[in-house]
């Protein structure tokens, strides 16, 4: 596949009174294009972020990555340090999973109406902290494909508090594909195996990837825990997944 050109832009999505800012990439050249919602980790839109959303809209989408944490902290992106992290975490454990899924609709009506993207099935991908909120955001009728990489929680909570974000597996339409490390100890197996037995009893279309010797974060090459061989795998099953929204 011929990577294409293509453009980047800072958009602002405006609903109410709440204003969220995201990343915008699309192709350079004229067409129809599905769309895709890129999910943050814990860091925000930070250069990762925006570097897998540019990947995508090479392959031929139009991306886009809302800032999850906008309603807390408006602008935030940081690096990997025990610092960042901690600040990371303190930001994630405010949100709630009804604005997080209000802001990725945002984002998807935004997409809806830009004249190069298609209006019938949008995918969705999402890292750490935004891997679980994929999830979430799997449950959304627009939803057609998810990519969620290493969603710590998804089993144990959700964001905001209430039943875990796996009790709502069976609102689930779309196809679902999770990513994890076997060596990823804020991912016990045992939370891998729930959440691939909720898919199979709802029969959700669905792979769960497993990567041995991969940790948390395997998939980002700007952290200690990258992993090629693991991410370079992921990779071509993201394109596979996302190839059925063309």
């Amino acid at each position: 596949m011929t990577e294409q050109a293509t453009i980047t832009t800072t958009v602002n999505l405006l609903q109410d009174n709440i204003q969220v800012s995201a990343y915008l990439a699309e192709p350079k050249e004229s067409g129809s294009y599905p769309g895709v919602v890129v999910l943050q980790e814990i860091f925000g839109v930070n250069v990762h972020i925006r570097e897998v959303t540019e990947r995508i809209a090479k392959l031929g989408y139009v991306a886009i990555a809302p800032a999850l944490f906008q309603r807390i902290a408006p602008g935030f992106e940081t690096g990997y340090t025990p610092e960042d992290i901690e600040t990371g975490r303190s930001y994630a454990m405010q949100t709630q999973a009804s604005e997080l899924l209000s802001d990725i609709q945002l984002a998807i009506d935004y997409l809806k109406n830009l004249p190069q993207v298609k209006k019938d099935g949008f995918g969705c991908i999402g890292f750490c902290f935004g891997g679980h909120v994929a999830y979430l955001a799997a449950t959304l009728p627009d939803i057609k494909a998810t990519a969620s990489f290493y969603g710590a929680g998804i089993t144990t909570r959700t964001p905001g508090g209430g039943a875990p974000t796996v009790t709502r597996t069976g609102e689930i339409t779309g196809t679902l594909y999770t990513f994890f490390g076997a060596e990823d100890a804020s991912i016990p197996s045992e939370q891998v195996d729930e959440i691939e037995a909720e898919l199979e009893k709802y029969k959700i279309l669905h792979h769960v990837f497993r990567y041995d010797g991969a940790d948390h974060g395997f998939f980002c090459n700007h952290r200690a825990s990258y992993n090629p061989k693991a991410a370079a795998d992921a990779w071509e099953q993201v394109k596979q997944l996302f190839g059925q929204l063309n």
